[in-house]
């Protein structure tokens, strides 16, 4: 097990330097110039043309002026001490930006897969049992029909439906908190920012679920249909036992490992649903950066995003090694 660890952590690493340094490619070698758009901003405003010194110093701070692997080498030895520069945007270190940013995206994704994992399971579970009913036809199709309705137009359709439009008012257009929140008692300063994460949340797990369902279901049926539940049935035991006993403990094999991987689609998604519903994450932070070219936050986004998500991976794997003893076996050859 411990060979397993080590084997899984050693893979992290090479991944985590390919990915931000492909990140670092793209903004290096993406049309237009950087440098040139910073200057033309800051510098073309105030003295009516773009100055050769202003244009250097600006290449100068972004590392531009060195070679690609030089400056992502000094970016990389920065990001290894939690040094990720300063904003260009506002002038406060990145790293201020990522501690306000971080935790309420982290609360966003953790509370959507709970939720998905929650009404996926058991409604898997019962379309399994059902499997061919009326009742398993109409929840498939639901489920379809859930699973191909892209979440942008989601997130619009309830802002119009649901929060301050023609119709219904139920909901806030977006934020976090609401105007009067440094006046509310700490259980109403909860329930706003329940209040205000209802529609994102949704959002965000209206597709996760969809998915995740179909796939309990096929994994139960999959498992159903193994010899070992047919001896199982043959002895006597109640189906109750045989299908939350045997069946879902093994039919929880990939469902865990499928944790890992729904984090990264979740990370992907808060960038729709943030600037959308104007929640200040990181997914809104990473497209006002982008809008801006804001190459520090760029950069400290894609990292964090990044080691998050080989985290999640590389924790899956270890669940699962601990739920299979065959992957503990093999580690171990």
């Amino acid at each position: 097990m411990r060979y397993y660890i080590i084997k899984r952590i050693l893979i992290i690493i090479p991944t985590f330097i390919g990915i931000t340094f492909i990140t670092y490619l793209m903004i290096r070698l993406a049309p237009g110039d950087f440098t040139s758009l910073r200057a033309g901003i800051e510098g073309e405003l105030k003295a009516g043309s773009l100055s050769k010194e202003i244009f250097e110093q600006e290449k100068k701070l972004y590392g531009l002026d060195k070679p690609i692997i030089v400056g992502y080498s000094e970016w990389l030895y920065k990001t290894v001490k939690l040094d990720f520069g300063t904003s260009r945007k506002d002038g406060r270190t990145v790293a201020v930006h990522i501690i306000e940013a971080l935790p309420i995206t982290l609360s966003l994704n953790i509370l959507s897969i709970v939720i998905v994992y929650i009404i996926s399971i058991p409604l898997g579970i019962f379309s399994a049992i059902k499997k061919d009913t009326v009742i398993d036809r109409i929840v498939s199709i639901t489920l379809f029909l859930l699973y191909s309705l892209p979440s942008f137009w989601v997130a619009l359709l309830l802002l119009k439906y649901l929060s301050g439009g023609d119709y219904l008012n139920l909901f806030p257009l977006g934020g976090l908190y609401s105007d009067w929140f440094d006046q509310l008692n700490v259980l109403q300063k909860a329930m706003d920012v329940i209040w205000h994460l209802i529609l994102p949340v949704v959002t965000l797990t209206y597709g996760g679920f969809a998915f995740l369902s179909r796939y309990t279901r096929a994994t139960m049926l999959e498992v159903i249909n193994q010899q070992y539940i047919v001896t199982a049935r043959a002895k006597g035991l109640s189906e109750k036992k045989v299908l939350f006993v045997h069946a879902f403990r093994n039919s929880l094999i990939p469902l865990i490992t499928l944790m890992a991987t729904m984090l990264p689609g979740l990370l992907g998604g808060s960038v729709v649903v943030e600037s959308i519903f104007s929640v200040p994450g990181m997914g809104m932070l990473a497209f006002e950066s982008i809008l801006s070219r804001d190459i520090p936050v760029i950069m400290a986004i894609t990292s964090i995003s990044a080691f998050l998500t080989l985290i999640g991976i590389f924790l899956g794997d270890i669940m699962y090694a601990i739920v299979d003893p065959r992957i503990r076996l093999e580690a171990q050859q």
